[in-house]
């Protein structure tokens, strides 16, 4: 006979309360507390049959003295997917957990069957949302089925690794962590209490036999991943698939990576047979006009080790109503506030009376400081409605008083904007230190406020 308990548990931290409170005395959120009705079974044998995996166990772990302990031995499984690769850090590391994030319809199963079918090992694929039939057209459409990819409709966790004990495979892909349950914990799939025990099992199972496993995880009304917040501290890597349904491309960022980079990024297209890799971001970020016009500009941004370059447009008009509107797409609001306040009162350039909107090309959302520069010499050539060169691009941060600093790694963006053909690129005048001119093709502008933008690019 099952004990009915209810119980409070945080669904940041995921603390245990008897009772609903405004505030977690464990983590300090406010209004994370929610009910779940758990039945606890009283056969205590059958509690004691949490299934550890047998078949390849590792060898007792014991105390090691940090000297003898040799470092740059950790395996991977390099990938097909070389976009896949450069977030994961250079492939998938063995024993580790991956948890990938978006919204629905994004292609997140579409991204991980597209890896299995790809990948020349033995591969189990669990999916609790699909039927075989629906997986099965699915990999038909997007590539060639592989001979060593199972199938498996389950959502026991119990009973999937069980599966994963007799097929021993490489990889093991979970769709959806929402879907799996426990047979310990009867409370309904997706709930709190059995995303984390589900975690947890597939978590000691991966570092018990050093298998990987894929997770995707479903996201909340906020972006972030549903369930507790323990889920994303339980794994190794988290990674994010975004992108706006209005447009074909897709970036894989990498929020949290235990054997990597966390600044990572990959693009891929959506095309009607799968995901396409995209190598070269930059030409498809770069729009192509018949003629100039006023409002465009281009800045070298980085992303991670990734040098892009990216189109950034703006719009200046007198506003209609009583009160402008700003709006921007892509980039931040306050921020775009802050450069219209700078070019105000360092510039003498009144934006007071006029709608300002901002937009990225390609869907894309950056957050690089060296974006500020392009998007300061958008915005005044469309205030003054006098088109940017093509050949001429940015890449600085504005501070608040006016002047133009440096940025990381210019060296790359001067470069890449230098494969692509560019012919001048404006930079701070505080990124000269140590960098040598003559191997670049590229004109390279040296200027130290925003006043300097403005009288060689408009006057």
């Amino acid at each position: 006979m099952a004990k009915v308990k209810k119980v409070f548990i945080c669904s940041n931290c995921g603390e245990n309360s008897p009772k609903w409170a405004g505030k977690c005395t464990a983590c300090g959120e406010w209004d994370t507390f929610q009910e779940e009705i758990i039945a606890k079974s009283d056969n205590r044998e059958e509690k004691k049959k949490i299934y550890r995996g047998t078949a390849k166990k590792r060898d007792a772990v014991k105390p090691v003295i940090l000297p003898n302990i040799q470092a740059g031995n950790t395996q991977r499984i390099v990938t097909p997917d070389e976009e896949l690769n450069r977030v994961l850090g250079g492939g998938i590391v063995n024993g580790s957990i991956i948890l990938i994030g978006g919204q629905p319809g994004i292609g997140k199963s579409t991204l991980l069957l597209q890896l299995a079918i790809n990948l020349p090992i033995c591969i189990l694929y669990v999916s609790g949302e699909e039927s075989e039939e629906q997986i099965k057209m699915r990999a038909d459409r997007v590539g060639s089925p592989a001979s060593e990819c199972y199938i498996l409709t389950e959502t026991g966790v119990d009973k999937i690794l069980g599966h994963a004990d007799k097929i021993e495979p490489d990889l093991i892909i979970i769709d959806s962590i929402q879907t799996l349950t426990s047979p310990f914990i009867e409370s309904a799939p997706g709930s709190i209490s059995q995303v984390r025990e589900c975690g947890n099992e597939l978590q000691r199972y991966a570092k018990e036999t050093n298998i990987p496993i894929f997770m995707i995880g479903h996201i909340n009304k906020d972006g972030a991943i549903a369930g507790p917040k323990l889920l994303e501290h339980l794994v190794d890597v988290v990674l994010q698939f975004e992108g706006d349904r209005n447009y074909t491309y897709r970036i894989l960022r990498t929020v949290k990576n235990r054997f990597g980079s966390t600044n990572e990024l990959g693009i891929y297209e959506m095309q009607a047979d799968g995901l396409r890799e995209v190598p070269n971001p930059s030409e498809i970020l770069l729009s192509h006009h018949e003629e100039i016009l006023s409002g465009s500009s281009i800045a070298a941004t980085l992303e991670g080790l990734r040098p892009m370059l990216i189109e950034t447009q703006a719009l200046v008009s007198t506003a209609v109503y009583g009160t402008p509107q700003r709006s921007s797409t892509g980039f931040d609001l306050r921020r775009l506030s802050m450069l219209l306040a700078v070019l105000e009162k360092r510039c003498g350039i009144h934006f007071g009376a006029n709608d300002v909107f901002l937009n990225i090309v390609g869907g894309i959302k950056s957050d690089d400081p060296a974006l500020d520069l392009a998007i300061v010499a958008a915005l005044i050539s469309s205030l003054e409605d006098v088109a940017i060169p093509s050949n001429v691009c940015f890449a600085g941060e504005v501070g608040l008083s006016g002047e133009i600093r440096a940025v990381n790694r210019v060296e790359k963006r001067i470069q890449e904007a230098d494969r692509l053909g560019f012919e001048q690129i404006f930079i701070s005048r505080y990124n000269t230190k140590g960098l040598d001119e003559n191997q670049y093709n590229i004109q390279i502008n040296t200027i130290g406020k925003v006043d300097e933008l403005f009288e060689a690019l408009f006057q």
